[in-house]
């Protein structure tokens, strides 16, 4: 039994010495903990909502102001413009003053309301007169209903 000791024993410590070495030898993995890797997800995740409101407040603030606004609207000035160079267009009822060519221009070039057809548009809105308003401001610029409303409302 001693010659089988004397054997495995130094065969022993020789393979304990061969793992010790292999091991401190190995390379280490410097990655990033779980900790780490978690507030990285974290950072991240939050980064894509804060986007996600952003986009949605800005497409929000794009719909409320095209609502609001009737001369910011392309459409709307596009509309304008198309009336402006096109001159008189034809309108009927009593309001038909701003389709003639006595009328000079409700509309100016740059797709905005003449001060004057504002301070009319004004006067009847605030007289009471908001429909006939409507209906003016509809025939001097050919738009739709509810933007007609939205302005004559802001007036």
């Amino acid at each position: 039994m001693g010659d089988v000791l004397i054997i495995i024993l130094p065969a022993l410590i020789l393979a304990a010495v061969l793992w010790a070495v292999s091991a401190a030898l190995k390379p280490r993995n410097f990655g990033i903990s779980d900790a780490e890797r978690y507030q990285l997800e974290l950072a991240m995740r939050s980064r894509a909502h804060y986007e996600a409101q952003v986009k949605a407040a800005l497409a929000a603030r794009a719909r409320v102001e095209a609502a609001t606004r009737p001369s910011q609207n392309e459409q709307q000035q596009s509309q304008q413009a198309e009336h402006a160079r096109s001159g008189a267009g034809t309108a009927a009822g009593s309001f038909s003053d701003a389709g003639r060519a006595g009328y000079p221009g409700a509309v100016l070039p740059g797709g905005q309301l003449s001060p004057q057809f504002t301070f009319q548009l004004q006067a009847l809105a605030r007289s009471g007169h908001k429909v006939q308003a409507i209906k003016l401001l509809r025939q001097a610029t050919r738009s739709d209903l509810l933007t007609a409303k939205n302005y004559v409302d802001r007036l």
